[in-house]
């Protein structure tokens, strides 16, 4: 016997059809309807509305797609042997960004199983795991999901998930989970049909998730009880929630909060941390601080700025977003502050953005730093990654800013070779005129700011798909064994010197010279020096070399060092 249920106060009438059989539901109060049914334990099953045979809500799987009937799922207790797993603490620890259907050429959690052992030798803590759940078709990146609860088959559906997240815990590395709230994706959403899980309002990728207005409660609770499930049932060990700016929330407390506030209760109950990382670019530090002090009690937050002003430092772009970015000074004020804009006036938007952090109470470990992710390779023209015009040299600067810089640092998969792959935005809706509005809108975004339009790939074509998945052979070719072996090194380091790890930003000294083209940071008795022009530069950092991307030279009183260009060295006083 199985009770099945469902939210739906919209509709008059609805029923279950259990493999074929239609049983009638009975309506409480609250909307929801129930009914319980002799039925095997992977019976298929939809709730009929209006006529319509839809896909439950709450589906934890869809081995069809999601326009077609849910089937009943349990995930088998007896095959996790994690039970020695006691979790692992964000501070500390270094994140690898991975999508499942690129990160290997099966594109499966089976296959992301066999290169787990890859990223304990690089010395990985967490794996963070691009969106996951149901969208239709057979690969995008993830944010199109419109069933929240399944997981998505052609990855390997729930017991790969399982599979994955056993074999992680097994290697003693953490798993994150990215997960979208703010957004519902374009083919295969039925929630409307249910209840008004969505409002009038609007952001970038449609209609505003109803987490505020009437009838909100169960929505808030849809999205909450989603987010635990993963860390209950899955043994998710965090979860990075998408664009958390875009959850529109003017209740007594929002929905971020209350979120902590029940994670919190779940990993007392667990008795291992959980952690929740927010993507924003509200650039206010209220997500990350705690509820005592006035803030929402998250753990940690993606910092852009970070990115930006070490990019546009090496790189030299300029474009768009980085404009207010690129300087030398810049990049020491960010690497002090934590934000470069903070109260401050961004170019790009037209106006004040941000404010400041207080660096005295909060620590450097709650922001994500990066050189890479999905977004800021994937969203420009070609989804070319830094390898494909920067040197090998100039990437190990990078680097080197990351991995010994007091913020968490975090990788994109293939970052730590510098691998040749771009990675491209791929979409696969089966709809034709989808598929065309998508090639399309990414055509014109691009057009306006002057790219010729036959350069842009295609979304909708495979082999943007397929040209996006890793190249494991480069492991074995220069420059890529080399690369990896700085990043290898560069974590190593900072996980053996405490000065290295050390969160506070006041601990931190920053020098630089703009016209030289050099920037230290000093971290108690470890101390980073960073040539990031062409030329070989004479740096007043003194110390033992004990780490290099090309040998550094010095004078007999070790006083000063000469780092060659598009390079750095680590002094150890």
């Amino acid at each position: 016997m199985h009770t099945f249920e469902v939210w739906a106060p919209t509709p008059e009438s609805v029923q279950v059809d259990v493999d074929g059989v239609l049983h009638a539901m009975t309506r409480d109060s609250d909307g929801w309807w129930r009914a319980a049914v002799e039925c095997t334990e992977d019976a298929r099953y939809g709730f009929v509305v209006e006529g319509a045979t839809l896909p439950d809500p709450r589906s934890p799987r869809q081995p069809d797609g999601v326009h077609q009937r849910s089937q009943l799922h349990t995930l088998d207790h007896a095959a996790w042997s994690d039970s020695a797993w006691t979790g692992r603490q964000l501070a500390g620890s270094s994140v690898y960004e991975l999508h499942i259907g690129t990160f290997t050429p099966e594109g499966t959690f089976d296959a992301a199983i066999e290169r787990l052992d890859h990223l304990v030798n690089l010395g990985i803590g967490f794996v963070e795991i691009m969106p996951v759940n149901g969208f239709n078709g057979t690969h995008n990146w993830g944010y199109d999901g419109v069933l929240w609860y399944t997981v998505h088959e052609a990855y390997g559906g729930p017991d790969g998930l399982q599979r994955l997240v056993n074999a992680a815990h097994q290697r003693g590395l953490g798993v994150l989970l990215d997960v979208v709230y703010n957004h519902l994706g374009p083919s295969g959403n039925y929630l409307e049909r249910f209840g008004p899980y969505l409002t009038d309002g609007a952001n970038t990728w449609g209609r505003t998730i109803n987490i505020g207005g009437p009838q909100s409660g169960e929505v808030r609770e849809y999205i909450i009880e989603n987010a635990l499930r993963w860390m209950r049932e899955f043994h998710i060990d965090g979860l990075r929630l998408d664009a958390v700016h875009a959850l529109v929330d003017h209740t007594g407390t929002h929905i971020l909060e209350e979120l902590a506030v029940r994670t919190e209760t779940l990993s007392t109950h667990l008795g291992r941390p959980l952690t929740l990382i927010a993507e924003s670019d509200l650039n206010d530090a209220t997500l990350i601080t705690a509820r005592a002090a006035g803030g929402f009690g998250l753990s940690a937050q993606w910092d852009d700025d970070i990115h930006h002003a070490i990019h546009t430092a090496v790189s030299g772009e300029r474009q768009g977003y980085y404009a207010d970015f690129g300087s030398l000074e810049t990049l020491a004020n960010t690497l002090r502050l934590g934000f470069f804009h903070a109260g401050t006036y961004s170019s790009f938007r037209g106006r004040v953005h941000g404010r400041p952090i207080d660096i005295t109470h909060q620590p450097a470990s709650a922001l994500l730093a990066y050189t890479c992710t999905h977004d800021q390779i994937g969203n420009r023209a070609l989804g070319d990654r830094p390898s494909a015009y920067l040197t090998p040299g100039q990437l190990a600067v990078k680097a080197a800013l990351v991995l010994l810089s007091p913020y968490t640092p975090m990788l994109f998969m293939g970052e730590e070779w510098g691998a040749s792959t771009p990675f491209q935005f791929f979409t696969s809706h089966p709809e034709p005129e989808l598929g065309e509005a998508t090639a399309q809108g990414r055509k014109a975004e691009f057009a306006a700011h002057g790219w010729n339009t036959e350069d842009i790939p295609d979304p909708q074509d495979p082999q943007t798909f397929l040209r996006s998945k890793l190249n494991w052979d480069e492991l074995t070719e220069l420059p890529h064994t080399r690369i990896l072996a700085c990043y290898r090194d560069l974590i190593a380091l900072r996980k053996s010197r405490s000065d290295l790890t050390d969160p506070w930003l006041g601990h931190l000294h920053v020098d630089y010279d703009e016209d030289k083209r050099w920037i230290t940071l000093r971290r108690g008795t470890i101390q980073i020096a960073c040539n990031l022009g062409p030329d070989a530069a004479h740096v007043p950092a003194g110390g033992t070399p004990i780490l290099w991307w090309d040998r550094p030279t010095q004078d007999e009183t070790a006083s000063a060092t000469v780092v060659p260009g598009y390079s750095f060295v680590v002094l150890e006083n």
